[in-house]
């Protein structure tokens, strides 16, 4: 089963618009939705938790359409952080635990409060008193402690120093050894993604650009450096992207569509995504 699938999902903002999204996340796995601040990521998200409706297409979460009444049940499944947490201000650590008894029917007092100690988060400290990494270490541990089948994370990380970072990372990753949990999580660092991603999506102007395995991606594209001259030489259809450098020519290549042997080195997830942005123009 699919966690997640969108099909020919669409919707407009304005001048800007979601255009016939498909987007499918396979159960176990983690999905890395990468993209410019305006990409489409949060309404995406939105689309997903049906906070922003659908123009057209189709949108299942956990197998279940997120139109229907079963979805109501579907999102006790699922652990969402946003990009900003947002609890009342007067409120501190063992009042968010109060309040998570009463909003989920799994709620796990216990595993809260480890991940509390865990993220170094004082239980008698106000929300107002909290660093912004802190805010979102509460969000994430909130998210964690009812028994949810699928994270919803979008920039969850963002405001924590690497150390923290790591650590998180480290629990999404263990996150899903349990076969049916599956994590979508959007993040501008795309380090992160690379570190943890079964699969990255890369949304662009609100379409989408990619979505792939990690490792078939760089299997696919590889980064050619030649000499301007030389450079000529490489058929157009095998060039994702050119930066010149004014002495060489630097190219994201598709490696299958490469003739002869060139020296082809890795490209990392980031390399592949800004020249698939920015194309020739680089």
């Amino acid at each position: 089963m699919n966690a997640i699938e969108m099909k020919h999902v669409s919707k407009t903002y304005g001048s800007f618009a979601i255009k016939d999204l498909n987007l499918t996340l396979p159960e176990g796995c983690i999905l890395g939705l990468v993209g410019e601040n305006g990409a489409g990521k949060s309404t995406t998200i939105g689309l997903l938790m049906h906070a922003v409706l659908k123009e057209a297409g189709e949108i299942k979460v956990l197998g279940v359409d997120n139109t229907s009444k079963e979805f109501q049940d579907v999102r006790e499944d699922v652990g969402i952080v946003l990009d900003e947490a947002y609890f009342p201000e007067v409120l501190n650590g063992r009042d968010v635990n109060k309040i998570m008894k009463y909003t989920y029917k799994n709620w796990e007092e216990e595993t809260f409060f480890r991940y509390l100690t865990q993220f170094g988060i004082e239980r008698q400290k106000m929300f107002k008193e909290y660093s912004k990494g802190m805010k979102m270490k509460l969000a994430i541990a909130v998210a964690l402690s009812h028994r949810a089948r699928l994270l919803i994370l979008d920039e969850a990380t963002s405001g924590l120093d690497p150390i923290v970072r790591d650590e998180i990372l480290d629990i999404f990753n263990e996150f899903t050894r349990e076969e049916n949990h599956s994590v979508l999580i959007s993040s501008h660092i795309v380090s992160d993604l690379e570190k943890i991603c079964d699969y990255v999506a890369f949304l662009h102007q609100g379409t989408l650009v990619l979505h792939e395995e990690k490792d078939r991606l760089q299997e696919t594209y590889g980064i050619l450096r030649l000499g301007r001259k030389e450079a000529e030489d490489i058929p157009k259809e095998a060039i994702a992207g050119v930066r010149d450098n004014g002495y060489y020519k630097e190219m994201l290549v598709k490696r299958r569509l490469l003739p002869g042997n060139y020296t082809i080195e890795r490209a990392g997830i980031e390399e592949i995504i800004l020249y698939l942005a920015r194309g020739e123009q680089i």
